[in-house]
């Protein structure tokens, strides 16, 4: 008795290598380009570390009685830089390049493939120029660690288990960045051709690039409410940078509730971005119709 084939279903771990080894390849073809764009994007760290130090002249923390001084605030700043690399580097190419692939009709080829759309979509093209900006914020972390560590008051030495649950939160955020842009991406779907999407996603995004204490009072409650419960990007960078730097004591139920809330968000980002892009598929006619 004949038995009927086994369907080949893709290894997507073998797809995701495919793409990251070709976008090397084709990185690496033009390398004056790729070093020129690494240090573009050193230089733009370098000028926001020389920002900050020099506010830091001024003021022992951003954010009265919010616990973030300087060296903790670096460790932010490295934990958004390692948030924000992985994005850029990953998803954001591929989101820029949506609308085109709607425009040109290449989607029509996308979705004839035997591979998830979403993931085809958004791991094609990877910027590996992108990722400079997280060795940056290696050397940034590491530097404020060793000054925590060895400060005279008060020193810091992050436990095994807050470095685990830090490296945990740093995906939980690039998870919420990634929904947020393809959420974005899709709409070009209804739009037909979405050039502000760069545009809207820095300001949207920009809320997550601050501790999220000097939102909580007077009129800025409005915007803490709504980018920690509505659209989560507060999320994003405060809670590992919590986790790591612990810039107030975790103890309260307020500080639990907000960890917890981190992996609900991440877990409701990632299913409603997946609704939104089915739900735009459905809309789409090809370029030819």
């Amino acid at each position: 008795m004949k038995t009927k084939p086994e369907s080949h279903r893709p290894n997507y771990w073998e797809v995701f290598l495919t793409f990251a080894r070709n976008s090397l390849v084709r990185d690496m073809t033009f390398r004056t380009n790729f070093v020129l764009q690494c240090i573009s994007s050193i230089g733009w760290t370098l000028m926001n570390v020389g920002f900050y130090l020099i506010i830091f002249q001024y003021t022992q923390t951003i954010g009265a009685d919010s616990g973030w001084d300087r060296d903790k605030f670096f460790l932010f700043i490295a934990t958004t830089w390692f948030i924000n690399s992985l994005v850029q580097a990953f998803f954001m190419p591929n989101a820029e390049e949506f609308s085109e692939l709607i425009r040109t009709g290449g989607l029509d080829f996308a979705l004839l493939k035997p591979i998830d759309t979403q993931f085809l979509v958004s791991f094609r093209r990877i910027d590996w120029s992108a990722l400079s900006n997280f060795l940056a914020g290696f050397v940034i972390a590491i530097v404020a660690l060793h000054s925590l560590a060895n400060r005279p008051v008060d020193p810091m030495t992050p436990t095994v288990l807050s470095l685990l649950l830090y490296i945990v939160f740093i995906g939980c955020g690039v998870a919420i960045m990634y929904s947020l842009m393809i959420c974005l991406s899709a709409t070009s779907i209804w739009l037909g051709r979405n050039q502000t999407l760069y545009n809207f996603w820095f300001y949207i995004t920009n809320f997550s690039r601050y501790p999220m204490e000097i939102y909580n009072h007077g009129w800025g409650k409005p915007l803490y409410g709504f980018f920690t419960f509505v659209v989560p990007v507060l999320l994003v960078v405060n809670v590992p940078a919590r986790l790591l730097a612990k810039p107030i004591s975790p103890q309260t139920w307020d500080e639990r509730l907000l960890v917890c809330w981190a992996v609900v968000a991440t877990f409701l980002s990632v299913r409603v971005s997946r609704w939104v892009f089915k739900r735009a598929l459905l809309s789409y006619r090809s370029a030819s119709s």
